[in-house]
């Protein structure tokens, strides 16, 4: 008896370990993200993706997952990879669950990667200079005999030589080989006229007339090319809900206000354009708000003329203009700024509470960099880190200390690493916390203002 015993308590046993709980439930792979709370996506530093202005993240696909992770309650986690070869090795390392940056399409890729999210269908455009007088190229047999720039080794130089071949011959290819000069920078020197042509991804074209409205961007010369979003295969579920959202999302306010914001609005400052209007100041005054600029100037031992010197560049004086990126009122103050400022965000249109907050931040900026014992010289990096956020400051001092520069002085050394901090060799070395950053605006705002503020202190009063 005491055998059988035993031998039922066995069966039991095995019976009970074979045989799964019936209240058991699979959780498929988004809803552990819910359950987590976090989303944590994979990108790239740059201009369109992901990056950080005066201190804020920003980015077209940033701002995306921004949205999608406020509908389903979840919190955004931001990894940055080197490259795009990095992006995928961390996403099946299980670094992230997305790689939230537009990855090329392609069908052997399909078995082990899942597209989905934001899908995009662009190809290769040639910028070109669109100044009064400028005969412009129509199409693409239009460039034998044009000297177009393109940067060496790269999807453009390879489209432009099998466009030549196309065309049997006669366009005449410059191969740029300098590491530290970009598409964008080549961009930029057709807005300056230093140079007639290059070529570029649509996309990237898109946000650069938002900068330069003097050039042309409406010749393809390459067929389309799809790319998207992608997922591991194993988050079907994660797929779907993000396929979904877009479909959902599509034509709302919000993701049509994010995509001009990028790829519409003007990127060019109040100082260099008209459709702010002007403003009417008083006789004998620099601004409207002179005695506010000076009481809060006096109260913080500053020049009120560096205050209005700044207000002049960043809003024109014009208390509800609102920037691109979100800086809004008279010392152009981002919402998060404006908080750690004292002041709530909905206060930025009120004239004494934005100067208040701006004030404050000069002097907060201009503590961090007491190691600077040149009041003059100090102020050149308290404006561009007004301007571009203290990160990158930062980060462009890091780059002069290893590349023995010195530190402490702006004019050809930080400022010159500020430059360099749209390259991928200098924004991705491990000195650098804050990744991509377009330097050139905040290099010519440091040189505007103190022009203006010298040309204040040359007036009485």
């Amino acid at each position: 008896m005491k055998n059988v015993t035993i031998f039922l308590t066995i069966c039991f046993i095995a019976f009970s370990c074979k045989t799964p709980p019936k209240d058991v439930v699979k959780v498929d792979d988004f809803d552990r993200i819910k359950e987590s709370g976090e989303l944590n996506i994979i990108t790239l530093s740059s201009s369109t993706s992901y990056f950080i202005y005066k201190d804020e993240p920003m980015g077209y696909d940033y701002e995306l997952c921004k949205d999608f992770c406020d509908e389903h309650g979840l919190t955004l986690n931001v990894k940055v990879a080197e490259n795009q070869t990095k992006l995928l090795e961390m996403l099946a390392n299980g670094e992230g669950d997305l790689v939230a940056y537009g990855m090329a399409v392609r069908n052997e890729m399909k078995d082990s990667v899942i597209y989905c999210g934001l899908e995009q269908v662009s190809h290769q455009v040639l910028v070109q200079s669109a100044n009064r007088g400028d005969t412009l190229v129509k199409d693409v047999p239009d460039l034998i005999g044009k000297e177009v720039y393109v940067m060496h080794n790269t999807k453009y130089n390879t489209r432009l030589e099998n466009l030549n071949a196309e065309l049997g011959g006669g366009i005449i290819i410059k191969d740029v080989e300098k590491d530290t000069i970009t598409t964008e920078d080549l961009i930029e020197m057709v807005s300056k006229k230093e140079i007639r042509y290059t070529v570029s991804d649509e996309h990237i074209a898109m946000l650069n007339k938002t900068y330069y409205r003097n050039i042309d961007i409406s010749v393809p010369i390459s067929g389309d090319q799809r790319s998207s979003w992608v997922v591991r295969k194993d988050t079907p579920k994660l797929a779907e809900a993000l396929d979904r959202w877009f479909r959902e999302n599509g034509n709302t306010p919000v993701y049509k206000s994010i995509t001009k914001k990028y790829f519409e609005l003007s990127k060019v400052g109040p100082d260099e354009d008209n459709y702010l209007g002007s403003v009417e100041i008083p006789k004998g005054h620099l601004s409207p708000y002179d005695s506010l600029f000076q009481a809060y100037a006096q109260a913080a031992d500053l020049d009120w003329k560096l205050l209005v010197a700044i207000a002049f560049h960043e809003s024109r004086f014009r208390n509800d203009v609102s920037s691109w990126a979100g800086a809004v009122g008279l010392m152009g103050l981002m919402p998060g700024t404006a908080k750690a400022m004292g002041i709530d965000p909905g206060e930025r249109t009120n004239p004494e509470m934005n100067i208040k907050a701006g004030t404050k931040l000069i002097v907060t900026l201009d503590k961090m960099f007491r190691s600077i014992e040149d009041p003059h010289e100090r102020m050149k990096f308290v404006l561009a880190s007004y301007n571009g956020g203290n990160g990158h400051i930062s980060d462009a001092r890091a780059l002069a200390r290893k590349y023995g520069a010195n530190p402490n002085v702006w004019d050809g050394n930080v400022e010159k690493y500020i430059q360099l901090k749209s390259v991928p060799e200098y924004y991705n070395d491990p000195v650098c916390k804050n990744g991509y950053f377009r330097g050139t605006e905040t290099i010519a705002y440091v040189g505007k203002v103190i022009s203006k503020w010298n040309s204040y202190k040359s007036t009485d009063g």
